[in-house]
């Protein structure tokens, strides 16, 4: 299949199933279904090319639902968007955290299924993090501690196991620029 029928059948795929709506003043909504591991890809890029210092990423889900696939792809285009090349992205489920330092940032990808007292999180560094680019798996062992500007990203299984619906929250102005960047993409770069 050609390059751009690729592209254009992942941006159907992505295709908004609601336009973004406001929560709050401070907050917005956005669903996605998202239909392939490669449609995934594309929603990460679409992230990794805006994301900036300060932003955090929290990435909800059941165990298999993507969220290690979604932060895997991420780091990678966050890598090819500095031309750099990370060979292994693995998942932090045993160290709790890895760190990229790509260009002038650094990713920090934190997975905190494994966490089970919040004493743990000091140790592993996240409040350090905050002042770069946040991926974390498993936010809700920390909810005390994430900033109140932010994604959440929430994957859930679907009937269709090569499915997933996505919802993405923008808290504050990082979430709901992250967000917004999302609905400002051109077909071709979805």
């Amino acid at each position: 299949m050609p390059s751009s029928k690729r592209y254009s059948v992942i941006a159907s795929e992505l295709a908004l199933t609601n336009p973004i709506t406001k929560g709050s003043d401070t907050d917005a909504r956005l669903v996605h279904r998202v239909m392939t591991e490669a449609a995934m890809n594309v929603l990460a890029k679409g992230l990794a090319n805006v994301a900036t210092a300060g932003d955090m990423i929290a990435i909800h889900g059941a165990l298999g639902a993507g969220k290690s696939t979604l932060a895997r792809r991420f780091i990678h285009s966050f890598a090819r968007r500095h031309n750099q090349c990370v060979d292994e992205v693995p998942s932090p489920t045993f160290t709790l955290v890895q760190t990229y330092p790509l260009g002038n940032d650094v990713v920090w990808h934190f997975d905190l299924y494994r966490i089970s007292a919040a004493e743990e999180l000091g140790e592993l560094g996240l409040e350090d993090a905050l002042s770069d680019i946040c991926l974390i798996e498993w936010p809700d062992r920390a909810a005390h501690l994430l900033p109140p500007s932010r994604l959440d990203i929430h994957l859930e299984h679907t009937a269709n196991d090569l499915e997933r619906q996505v919802t993405l929250v923008g808290h504050g102005d990082t979430g709901c620029r992250l967000l917004g960047s999302l609905d400002r993409m051109e077909p071709t770069t979805r």
